[in-house]
């Protein structure tokens, strides 16, 4: 009897313990890791999230917000897709901004590329572009690579041009 009180105790002490390790209040100590505050190691801060949501259990039930939207510059995304409009499609993110197309060869052309199309920003800017190009040899020059972003970049100013006059 008193083995069977003392078996029930242990193992309702151990579940409180185990869902209490599971919450989510941590001491500003134990937050910042073995490291400490200045040697977090991040992978990538640019992609890393900023804004933290507190959430729970009963968020599962509840009605999400279903809407995703993502910051990729729409006349960029367009003029990567006119431009490379003679290279197959093979997949494509607008949530991360990531176009990968298959070898094709350009009109009037006799050598087969592939490029794959980063889009980092939402603004309409040199930087927020980001274009690798590779043939069936190996990474192509860097002024080729330089001459497809630029023929993006002006397709997407034309674009933006046109929208402003309607």
């Amino acid at each position: 009897m008193v083995l069977q009180k003392t078996m029930k105790a242990t193992l309702l002490l151990t579940l409180c313990l185990g869902v209490a390790a599971c919450g989510s209040r941590r001491s500003a100590e134990n937050s910042i890791g073995p490291l400490g505050p200045d040697q977090a190691i991040t992978t990538n801060r640019e992609s890393a999230p900023t804004n933290y949501e507190k959430s729970s259990i009963w968020d599962v039930f509840g009605g999400g917000n279903n809407e995703q939207t993502g910051n990729v510059n729409r006349y960029l995304w367009a003029a990567s897709l006119d431009v490379l409009s003679f290279l197959p499609v093979q997949s494509v993110d607008p949530f991360t901004g990531v176009i990968v197309t298959g070898y094709g060869t350009p009109p009037g052309g006799g050598r087969s590329y592939r490029a794959t199309v980063h889009i980092k920003d939402p603004a309409l800017e040199a930087r927020s572009l980001n274009v690798a190009l590779q043939s069936r040899g190996g990474p192509v020059s860097a002024g080729t690579t330089r001459a497809v972003e630029d023929a993006i970049l002006s397709r997407a100013r034309q674009l933006r041009i046109a929208d402003d006059k309607l």
